[in-house]
């Protein structure tokens, strides 16, 4: 399976954040799958901030859920993510990720990550 974040590198404070992943290899209605959204600050580890399953059920971080949604184009095989009110700490690379659980995978199951810096 293949990965590809795209969306904008720089977003400005109070703005929303969207980025798209798209998948090839496998569709994303597999239900095996977790399709997830990682990201890493700065000078720290990777934060798990949710995912969608084949079936579309949804899950999110909870230090994140009342910011961030995420959504599907199935006929795209395609998943996207939303973060509103961003502020300079969402600075980071942001990944997508192919999961068999609520978790991180292993590095070897991620996109090849976009960097997202907040800044005016």
């Amino acid at each position: 399976v293949q990965l590809t974040e795209s969306g904008p590198g720089l977003v400005k404070p109070g703005q929303t954040l969207s980025l798209t992943c798209t998948v090839s290899g496998v569709s994303i209605t597999n239900d095996y799958d977790y399709w997830t959204w990682i990201r890493q600050p700065p000078g720290k580890g990777p934060e798990w901030m949710g995912a969608i399953t084949g079936s579309g059920s949804i899950y999110y971080s909870p230090s994140l859920k009342s910011r961030t949604s995420i959504s599907r184009d199935t006929s795209k095989n395609q998943f996207s993510l939303h973060v509103t009110s961003v502020t300079p700490e969402d600075t980071g690379v942001y990944y997508c990720a192919a999961s068999r659980d609520l978790s991180i995978p292993t590095a070897d199951s991620w996109g090849q990550g976009t960097q997202v810096t907040v800044s005016s």
